[in-house]
C-alpha cells in the first residue's frame, strides 16, 4: 500500500473500533464487572455471584455484542458453576409449561399466515370500514389490534406491512397526497429510498402501535406477557390470585387495550393527519384523500377478489383458531368449573390448551377431494394431501431463538431468588415504602418505560421482574399489584426499533428513521403511563380484589 493510501492512526483505530467494536464488549464487559464476582467469592455469597451474572446479561442484552439468544444460555453454563442451582433444574426451565404455550401460539399464529386467513380478515375490515385516509387508518389500526390479541404483535405488524405499502403506493400513483417527502424537507442521497410523508409514517406507526397495545390484551399477544406469568408464577407458586386466560384478558382489555388503541387513532389524527389543522397541508391531502377514497377502494376490493372464495383450508384454521380460544377461556376460568378443574387429576396448564389445536392442524388435510376415491374404483389421486400446517413451513419461520430467550429468564429468576440476590435488590428499594401505593405503582411503570426503551422488552422483563417482586415484599404491598403494571408497561415500547418486533419490523421493511419513530411514540408512552396507572388503582382491584391488601402466602 502507498503511503498516501495508509490510514493514520486515530482513523485506523477508530475504524477498528466500528467494525469489532462487539468482539471487545464481550471480552470487556466480564473484566470489568469482574470485581463483583471476587467479592462474591472471598466472601461466599452467592448473591453476588448472581448479581455478577445478572449484571453481564443485562449489559449483553443491552448492547447486542452478542446475539440475545446466545446470552440467554449463560445460567445453564454460571448458575451450576457458580453452585447456585443444578444443571437438571436449569435446563428445566427452559422448556417449562409458559415456554411451550408461547411456542403454540406462535404455531397457530403460523397457520394463520400459511393459510392466508389474515389477508382475508384484513382486507375485509378495511372495505367495510372505509377508504379515506383517516377511515383506512382507522380500519388498519383496529385490525392490527384485534389480531394482535390472538397472535404474536411481530406476526400481526408483517401481516399488515404489504397491505399498507399496496394502499400507499396506488395513494401515489394517482396523486392523491404526498406519499413521500420533498427534497426540501428532507433531503436524499444519491441511492437511497425517498422519505415517507407524516401521513404515510402515521399508517406504519399505526399497524406497530396497534400491534403492541392488542399484544397487551391476552397471553398469547406478546413474549412479555408470558415471560411475566412464568417468573411471577416461578416466584409465587402459592398466589391465590392467578394469571389465566380469561382473568389477564379481564384485567387488561378495558383500559389498556380499548381505550388506549382509541386514544391511539386520535393522536395519530391530530399528529400526523391534521385533525383541528384545517388549514394545514396535511389537512388539506387527507381531504383530498378522502374524496377520491373510491379509487382507494377499489385497489383494496382487487387484492380482496384475487384471494378468491373462501378455502376448505382457511374455514379450517378459523374453526380450530377458535376452539383453541375456547379451550383457553374455559381450563380454569375461575367464576365456574371449567374442563380443567374437571379433569384435573394432575394439574393442566394453558400450554395444553393451545397444543391440541396446534396437533389438529398438522393432522387435518387442506381439502377432501380424497373422499370421493374412498368407496370407488381407481383412478386414485396421485397427489399427497397437504395438511393445515406444514412442519417444513413451522420449521422455516419460527424464531426459535425466542424460547432460549423466555427459559434463560425463567432461569435468570430462579437463580436471582434462589441465591438471595432478589431478595437483597427488593430490600434496597424499601425507601419507597413511605411512598403511597399508588406513587410506588406509579415508579414501577415509570421505570419499566424508561427502560424498555432502550433494550428489547423481553429481556428488560427477565431483568426487572425477579427485582420488583422482592420489593413488593419489602415494601409489603401485594406482589401482583406492583408487578403487572408494570409489566405491561413494558410491553409498551414505542420509541426505538430495538425496543420491541413491531418498531423493527415496520423501520426495515419501509426504511423510516429512528428520530421519527422516537417523535411519534411520546404521545403513546404518556397514554400508556397514564391507563397503565389508572387501570392498576380501579378495574385492576374490581379484577383481583385481594389485591388490596398484602397476602398471608407472600410470607411463605
Amino acid at each position: 500500500m502507498d503511503d498516501k493510501e495508509k490510514l493514520s492512526t486515530g482513523k485506523s483505530l477508530k475504524t477498528c473500533c466500528g467494525f469489532h467494536w462487539r468482539g471487545k464488549a464481550s471480552c470487556l464487559i466480564p473484566l470489568i464487572t469482574l470485581p463483583i464476582l471476587i467479592y462474591g467469592l472471598s466472601k461466599n455469597l452467592p448473591e453476588y455471584k448472581c448479581m455478577y451474572l445478572v449484571v453481564n446479561m443485562a449489559l449483553f442484552w443491552i448492547t447486542e455484542c452478542i446475539p440475545l439468544y446466545l446470552t440467554s444460555i449463560f445460567p445453564i453454563v454460571f448458575l451450576p458453576l457458580f453452585g447456585i442451582m443444578s444443571s437438571e433444574a436449569v435446563c428445566h426451565l427452559y422448556f417449562a409449561d409458559t415456554l411451550v404455550m408461547f411456542l403454540g401460539g406462535l404455531f397457530i399464529a403460523l397457520a394463520v399466515e400459511y393459510s392466508n386467513l389474515h389477508l382475508r380478515i384484513a382486507l375485509g375490515t378495511i372495505l367495510i370500514v372505509g377508504c379515506s385516509p383517516r377511515r383506512l387508518l382507522l380500519g388498519m389500526v383496529f385490525v392490527t389490534c384485534f389480531i394482535s390479541l390472538w397472535i404474536s404483535n411481530s406476526a400481526a405488524t408483517a401481516m399488515m406491512c404489504p397491505i399498507v405499502k399496496a394502499v400507499l403506493l396506488e395513494m401515489s400513483s394517482q396523486n392523491i397526497f404526498d406519499v413521500y417527502m420533498t427534497q426540501e424537507q428532507e433531503p436524499v442521497e444519491e441511492g437511497d429510498s425517498p422519505h415517507l410523508s407524516m401521513i404515510s409514517l402515521s399508517f406504519y406507526f399505526g399497524i406497530a402501535y396497534a400491534a403492541t397495545i392488542g399484544g397487551c390484551g391476552t397471553l398469547i399477544g406478546t413474549g412479555t406477557n408470558l415471560t411475566f406469568k412464568g417468573l411471577y408464577e416461578t416466584r409465587f407458586p402459592n398466589s391465590k390470585e392467578t394469571l389465566d386466560f380469561p382473568i389477564f384478558m379481564l384485567y387488561s382489555m378495558p383500559l389498556v387495550v380499548i381505550v388506549n388503541i382509541v386514544l391511539l387513532y386520535l393522536s395519530l389524527l391530530v399528529t400526523h393527519m391534521g385533525m383541528f389543522r384545517a388549514n394545514s397541508e396535511i389537512a388539506r391531502q387527507v381531504k383530498r384523500g378522502a374524496d377520491n377514497s373510491d379509487l382507494v377502494k377499489k385497489v383494496v376490493k382487487e387484492r380482496y377478489q384475487d384471494l378468491g372464495p373462501w378455502t376448505c383450508h382457511e374455514i379450517q384454521v378459523i374453526v380450530v383458531f377458535v376452539f383453541m380460544i375456547v379451550l383457553l377461556f374455559t381450563r380454569e376460568p375461575g367464576f365456574f368449573t371449567g374442563w380443567g378443574n374437571f379433569l384435573n387429576a394432575k394439574h393442566i396448564g394453558c400450554s395444553a390448551a393451545v397444543m391440541l389445536p396446534v396437533a389438529l392442524l398438522f393432522a387435518l388435510p387442506t381439502q377432501y377431494s380424497f373422499c370421493k376415491y374412498c368407496c370407488g374404483g381407481p383412478p386414485f389421486t396421485g397427489r399427497s394431501m397437504d395438511a393445515c400446517l406444514s412442519w417444513v413451513y413451522v420449521h422455516r419461520n419460527t424464531p426459535w431463538g425466542l424460547c432460549f430467550l423466555l427459559g434463560g429468564g425463567f432461569a435468570l429468576a430462579e437463580g436471582s431468588k434462589v441465591s438471595g440476590m432478589a431478595g437483597m435488590l427488593g430490600k434496597a428499594m424499601a425507601f419507597v415504602s413511605s411512598l403511597p401505593t399508588f406513587a410506588t405503582i406509579a415508579i414501577t411503570i415509570l421505570i419499566s418505560l424508561f427502560c424498555t426503551a432502550f433494550s428489547s422488552n423481553v429481556a428488560i422483563c427477565n431483568i426487572l421482574t425477579p427485582i420488583f417482586c422482592e420489593m413488593a415484599l419489602a415494601v409489603k404491598i401485594h406482589p401482583l399489584l406492583l408487578t403487572l403494571p408494570s409489566a405491561l408497561a413494558i410491553s409498551t415500547a414505542y420509541h426505538l426499533p430495538v425496543s420491541t418486533p413491531p418498531n423493527a419490523i415496520i423501520c426495515g421493511y419501509a426504511g423510516i428513521k429512528t428520530k421519527y419513530l422516537a417523535v411519534a411514540g411520546i404521545v403513546p408512552t404518556i397514554w400508556s403511563f397514564l391507563l397503565l396507572w389508572l387501570n392498576a388503582m380501579t378495574w385492576g382491584l374490581v379484577v383481583y380484589p385481594d389485591c388490596k391488601s398484602f397476602p398471608d402466602w407472600a410470607e411463605e
